[in-house]
């Protein structure tokens, strides 16, 4: 199963030929679009981060975080050990919150690796926005304002900006789901991330070659099949289990065709997204030297 998609502004309208290549917003953000579909975000950390300590211990803080992106506060949860050997910002799958990941986090730091969750614009959590709408964020880019996916890209970027403010480590994208396309084309973006870690996720099969003009490049800007590409030669990691009852074994494969080098393609005992095997490799990952 793919979660595909279809423009109706282009199906019912024709295709919309204004320029939908570069972008702005507050902070002095912004985004643009090559002529082959590749997106390049600029996302400034902001100057205030708010920070509260909810757990502390001799293993690891926890701490809520919070930031203004854009046009809206983005949430996290945060857990680090006193010196962590790497860092991953975690884009969690569709309807997962950060809440829901905590668990997760706590085990990645009690290892050696911070890990910041982000609550995902529109995911059900507390940052504000809506889900993906591919129709939506197309009339965004023509206009040249911010598409909902390049926001999400950018607050992830910010949160790499952070972490790689606090530690000279390296930071690795992560998502898994629908959560691993927005992590893939923030590391395909933001060149400040080490790698990627793509968890039971997929790409949209290049569907914008489909079309042509502005139709096309935004379809490929957020097409991870055609942004891993822009990783190397960062590592990537794909994860995929063959009893995946959501997005096929293929599919992952399928993106892992489109990495350059280096790459590895894992294939793990589960069903759909992250489990205990997983977070084992991961955090092997994350604290290699």
């Amino acid at each position: 199963m793919r979660c595909g998609f279809v423009l109706l502004a282009v199906l019912m309208g024709g295709l919309i030929l204004g320029t939908g290549c570069i972008g702005t917003g507050n902070g002095g953000a912004s985004w643009s679009v090559t002529g082959d579909g590749y997106l390049d975000v600029s996302c400034p950390v902001p100057t205030t981060v708010n920070e509260h300590v909810i757990e502390k211990n001799a293993s690891l803080t926890l701490s809520e975080v919070s930031f203004q992106d854009i046009d809206e506060a983005v949430y996290g949860l945060l857990a680090a050990p006193g010196n962590p050997k790497g860092a991953i910002i975690l884009a969690p799958g569709a309807g997962v919150t950060k809440e829901d990941e905590r668990e997760r986090v706590e085990t990645y730091a009690m290892a050696g690796c911070a890990a910041l969750v982000l609550d995902l614009r529109g995911n059900g959590g507390e940052t504000r926005g809506r889900s993906f709408n591919p129709d939506l964020d197309f009339l965004a880019f023509n206009a040249g304002a911010w598409p909902e996916f390049y926001k999400t890209v950018c607050d992830l970027s910010v949160a790499r900006g952070i972490a790689s403010g606090r530690w000279t480590v390296p930071v690795y994208s992560m998502g898994a789901s629908n959560g691993g396309r927005y992590a893939a084309i923030a590391a395909a973006a933001d060149p400040g991330f080490s790698g990627y870690i793509g968890v039971s996720t997929s790409g949209f099969d290049l569907a914008g070659n489909q079309y042509t003009g502005n139709a096309s490049r935004f379809l490929l800007s957020i097409d991870p099949d055609h942004g891993i590409g822009k990783i190397s030669p960062r590592p990537v990691w794909i994860f995929h289990s063959r009893s995946d009852p959501i997005i096929n074994f293929t599919l992952g494969q399928e993106l892992y065709s489109h990495a350059g080098n280096p790459k590895e393609f894992i294939i793990f005992n589960g069903t759909h997204g992250e489990n205990g095997e997983v977070d084992q490799k991961v955090i092997g990952i994350c604290t290699s030297p």
